[in-house]
C-alpha cells in the first residue's frame, strides 16, 4: 500500500469532507418529519447529531438500551492500565443538550410496512429509521464457547464488563504465566484490533510480568498492519528472538482454533494441537447485531447489504444500516467508517424527506494502533462508489488516497502517531456526545 504523510491525508480528507457536503443546506422545510435512530455508538449518535444539524426541524428520536457507552476502541489501553474504564465511559446530555430526543430503553418489534417501533415503555412512528445495531458474536463457531463461558474467558470485543473481566485476570496471573489470544476470520470488527490488544497486553507483561508469555492463535494466514506490527513487536518485546513475549501463530501454522475447555483454559486447534493458556482471550467471529437479523435486514452473509450510495437497507425501503453491521465494500468495520457512514446517511434521509438531491459523497477511514505507550502506526483511506474488481458497483478505495505509517519511521513519528491517536479518540468522542 501506499505511504502517505499524516499533514497530505487530512488536507486530502477536509478537501473531500468525511461526507462532502459542505454545501448541503443548514435550513429548515416546513412540517417536522419523524426519524428515528437506532443505537447509540459510533453510527448512530453521529447520524442523529449530523440529522440535527442538516435539518433541526426534524423530530428525531434516538434509542439506545445502555445509559452508558463503552469505546470498544482504546479499550486496549484499559487492559494495559494506562487508561480507566470511565475514561471510554460516554453518556447522553450532550445529544440531548443538542435537541434529539434520547431515549433510553430496549427496542422488541419493528414494523417496516407501518413504520412503527415498539420498545419495553413506549411506542415511536417513523417516516426513516436509521439502525446502527453493531456486531453479534458467532457463539456457535468455536465448540465449547457460549455466552455461559464467556463470563469466565472473556472476550472483551464489547467493551465494558468483559474488559473489566480480562483485567482483573491480567492483574492476578502470575509472573511466568501464558496469555492466548485467539483471532477470528475476516470480516469482524476492528481487524487490527487483536494485535493492538497483544501488543499494549505484551507492554503490560513487560513491565509487571517480565517472565511470562503471549500467544496469538489466528484464524488468517496474514492480519491488518501485520509488518509495521510486527517491526514493532521486535523492537519493544523481542519478537523473533528466543526470549520474545510475544509468538504469533497464523493459518500456514494450523492455528486456527475450533475448540475451547473453559475449565482448564486449554483451546484446541484444527490440527489437534492444544495450547493451554493462564489467561485466555477468545474473540470469536461476529455477524451483524441481533436487531438486524429481528429486522430482515441480512443477507446470507449474515450481513447487512445497502445502497453504497445512500446505505439505505436493499432489503427494506426508509431503514437505513450504518456502521460494523452493515456491507461498505471496501471500507472496514471501524469507528471512523461507522462515522463517515452516517454522516452519509443522515445527509440521505434530509434529501430524500425534502427531495433535495443528494451531493456526491466520499468516505475517509483512519484508524491509530498502539503497538507500546509511545509507538503508533496507522492506515488510512479515501473511499467513494465506483466499480469493483467484479464490475460491480460498490464502495471502492480511491488510488493513492492513503496508505499505511512508513516502516522505516523514527522514534519520534512513532510517537507523533500515539499522540495523534488519543487525539483522534478525544476528537471523535467529542463529536458524538458533546
Amino acid at each position: 500500500m501506499t505511504q502517505f504523510s499524516r499533514r497530505h491525508f487530512l488536507k486530502l480528507g477536509a478537501g473531500l469532507g468525511a461526507v462532502g457536503l459542505m454545501g448541503f443546506p443548514l435550513i429548515s422545510f416546513g412540517a417536522a418529519a419523524k426519524v428515528v435512530v437506532i443505537g447509540g455508538g459510533s453510527g448512530g449518535a453521529t447520524a442523529a447529531r449530523y440529522i440535527k444539524h442538516y435539518d433541526p426541524s426534524i423530530e428525531l428520536t434516538l434509542i439506545e438500551r445502555n445509559p452508558t457507552y463503552h469505546t470498544c476502541y482504546m479499550s486496549n489501553e484499559v487492559l494495559a492500565g494506562d487508561r480507566t474504564l470511565e475514561q471510554i465511559s460516554f453518556g447522553y446530555e450532550g445529544l440531548k443538550k443538542a435537541g434529539i430526543n434520547v431515549v433510553i430503553d430496549e427496542v422488541t418489534t419493528v414494523d417496516p410496512a407501518a413504520k412503527k417501533i415498539a420498545t419495553a415503555k413506549a411506542e415511536f412512528n417513523y417516516d426513516k429509521l436509521i439502525v446502527a445495531p453493531g456486531t453479534d458474536l458467532k457463539w456457535d463457531a468455536i465448540e465449547g464457547y457460549n455466552e455461559d463461558a464467556a463470563k469466565e474467558i472473556p472476550h472483551a470485543w464489547k467493551a465494558g464488563e468483559q474488559t473489566t473481566l480480562l483485567r482483573a485476570q491480567l492483574e492476578a496471573m502470575p509472573d511466568g504465566g501464558v496469555v492466548v489470544i485467539t483471532a477470528p476470520a475476516n470480516p469482524f470488527r476492528c481487524p487490527p484490533g487483536p494485535y493492538e490488544r497483544a501488543s499494549l497486553i505484551a507492554q503490560y507483561l513487560k513491565e509487571k510480568k517480565p517472565k511470562s508469555k503471549l500467544i496469538i492463535l489466528d484464524a488468517k494466514p496474514s492480519f491488518a498492519k501485520q509488518d509495521l506490527f510486527m517491526q514493532g513487536w521486535e523492537k519493544l518485546y523481542g519478537y523473533k528472538t528466543d526470549n520474545s513475549l510475544i509468538v504469533w501463530k497464523g493459518l500456514e501454522d494450523q492455528a486456527n482454533v475450533t475448540k475451547v475447555d473453559v475449565k482448564t483454559r486449554t483451546v484446541t486447534t484444527d490440527f489437534g494441537d492444544t495450547v493451554k493458556a493462564d489467561v485466555l482471550n477468545i474473540i470469536p467471529a461476529q455477524k451483524a447485531g441481533k436487531l438486524a437479523f429481528d429486522l430482515g435486514l441480512t443477507g446470507d452473509s449474515g450481513w447487512c447489504p445497502v445502497d453504497f450510495k445512500t446505505f439505505e437497507s436493499t432489503k427494506h425501503k426508509d431503514i437505513y444500516v450504518i456502521g460494523d453491521a452493515c456491507i461498505a465494500g471496501a471500507m472496514p468495520k471501524s469507528a471512523y467508517s461507522a462515522n463517515s457512514q452516517a454522516k452519509t446517511a443522515a445527509a440521505a434521509v434530509v434529501a430524500a424527506l425534502r427531495s433535495i438531491e443528494l451531493p456526491e459523497t466520499s468516505h475517509i477511514n483512519t484508524c491509530y494502533s498502539l503497538v507500546g505507550r509511545e509507538y503508533g502506526i496507522s492506515v488510512a483511506g479515501v473511499y467513494k462508489v465506483g466499480t469493483g474488481e467484479d464490475g460491480k458497483t460498490s464502495i471502492i478505495a480511491v488510488k493513492d488516497s492513503g496508505g499505511v505509517s512508513a516502516k522505516d519511521a523514527d522514534d519520534t513519528t512513532r510517537r507523533a502517531e500515539a499522540a495523534y491517536a488519543h487525539g483522534w479518540y478525544k476528537n471523535i468522542t467529542a463529536e458524538m456526545f458533546g
